[in-house]
């Protein structure tokens, strides 16, 4: 020892009170729930420390087994339902997917007293106002980070990092398939239908592609980021939603040679005007971070009126990942089981009622840059005719790719960058510029978007 310095011994970290007991009950039994509980037996000791409780799985109700998984020394039942009406079980964690079992499952769970944790984001997005609902007259908890973005812990984020800004917008890839499309046709020029097999053979898409490539997962998604963002109820009907399928390897090419990447965006924005909710291909800057998310990675970027821009990143699926946020949940429910109900952090954000109406601005009357592709004859005056259809629309053309003719060819690709116009405006015009005898086709148009 030091003369003159006393050095106190560490005390050991105080035992959890065995009568902080929380006992979980998992529905389902899949890649999240064999990564949840593989985190719960793995980190008990860390679990048990930072929540302060002994956090026990007590039953499992699941219709087959999971090799991924231990579950010899649980008690695992093939109704369900058994879960929800056990006793024992303090916490429901919800895992099966879908909406109509799901739903069915966790209001008879609130009915009988259950706190719940769940990653359905399906769930949340259609049914999440009436579960909030009956949840907060029976007094319980619903928490349900892993419903967004996997691992990443966006929902807690927004809700409590960001509760002293005023949001502006945000934009997320929250969909790991449809970026690992685009990725792969970037990188390796490959067409779409060939990518999507390998990502079907590769488990990030699903025999019936149509959730993810068509935008519907992501839309649900975004719906739940923005009633967390403005406080506005949850409508999926509200976002307009558009898939990636139309997107060819020449668009992802072009894109490149103009200075931007193309992502499958979901973006709510609130302005003066109203509130934008949408998912759709979209332009970036490729300096931006976000445009050099990559793979089945997933990024959100929130704009806050005093912290700036932010952005967060992770795996956005997954077991192990989407069971961190799962596990997260459970830590957060079992925290507060002995907190009254008004003083735990509200589902939404919002201890009362911020915005229970405000406008949402109909995809016509929304103002983006665009992309335009076009197969045009190579003749002159083509470009005039197209420059004053643009022009007597109130639309300018900022930047130009026109290729040479191919002996023997006839038409040449032609690729234009507008302008921000009105979305009604631009597809006035495109609809004359189709009529044209020189333009051969329709016209392939994605928005572009500076996010700054």
């Amino acid at each position: 020892m030091l003369r003159g310095i006393h050095l106190n011994p560490v005390k050991p970290a105080r035992p959890v009170n065995p009568a902080r007991l929380v006992n979980i009950g998992i529905c389902g039994l899949g890649t999240v729930a064999s990564g949840t509980i593989n985190i719960l037996n793995r980190n008990k000791s860390v679990i048990d420390a930072r929540s302060g409780c002994n956090i026990t799985i007590v039953q499992v109700g699941a219709r087959r087994d999971n090799i991924k998984c231990d579950t010899s020394t649980l008690n695992v039942t093939r109704d369900i339902f058994d879960v929800i009406n056990n006793p024992d079980v303090d916490i429901v964690v919800e895992l099966i997917g879908g909406t109509t079992v799901a739903k069915e499952l966790v209001l008879k769970a609130i009915a009988n007293g259950k706190h719940i944790v769940t990653a359905n984001k399906a769930l949340i997005a259609h049914h999440g106002d009436e579960i909030f609902a009956a949840a907060k007259a029976k007094g319980v908890t619903v928490a349900f980070e892993a419903a967004v973005a996997g691992g990443i812990p966006i929902i807690k984020s927004i809700r409590e990092g960001l509760a002293a800004n005023n949001i502006e917008w945000l934009a997320g890839i929250i969909n790991g398939t449809t970026n690992f499309i685009l990725t792969e046709m970037r990188d390796k020029g490959r067409a779409f239908d060939d990518v999507l097999k390998e990502a079907q053979a590769l488990g990030y898409a699903e025999a019936d592609p149509t959730f993810d490539v068509e935008g519907i997962d992501a839309s649900h998604k975004l719906v739940i980021l923005a009633s967390l963002a403005f406080g506005i109820p949850l409508d999926v009907k509200k976002v307009f939603t558009e898939g990636i399928t139309k997107i060819s390897t020449e668009d992802v090419n072009y894109a490149e040679e103009l200075g931007y990447r193309i992502k499958h965006l979901g973006i709510a924005r609130r302005s003066a005007n109203g509130i934008e909710l949408r998912v759709h291909p979209t332009l970036i800057p490729e300096k931006r971070l976000i445009a050099n998310v990559d793979g089945v990675m997933n990024a959100v970027l929130v704009k806050g009126d005093a912290v700036g821009a932010t952005l967060y990143y992770g795996a956005g699926a997954g077991g192990e990942p989407t069971g961190s946020s799962v596990v997260g949940d459970i830590i957060d429910v079992a925290r507060t089981l002995l907190a009254a109900p008004e003083q735990r952090v509200p589902y939404l954000g919002f201890q009362t009622e911020f915005v229970t109406e405000q406008k949402h601005l109909p995809m016509e009357e929304i103002e983006t840059a665009n992309y335009l592709r076009m197969s045009a004859a190579d003749k002159p005056g083509v470009l005039s005719k197209i420059a004053t259809i643009l022009s007597d629309s109130g639309i300018s053309i900022e930047a130009m790719i026109q290729k040479e003719a191919k002996e023997g060819d006839a038409i040449v690709p032609l690729i234009l960058l507008t302008n921000c116009v009105q979305e009604k405006k631009l597809m006035a015009a495109l609809s004359k510029i189709e009529t044209l005898d020189s333009i051969s086709g329709s016209v392939q148009r994605i928005r572009v978007e500076s996010l700054k």
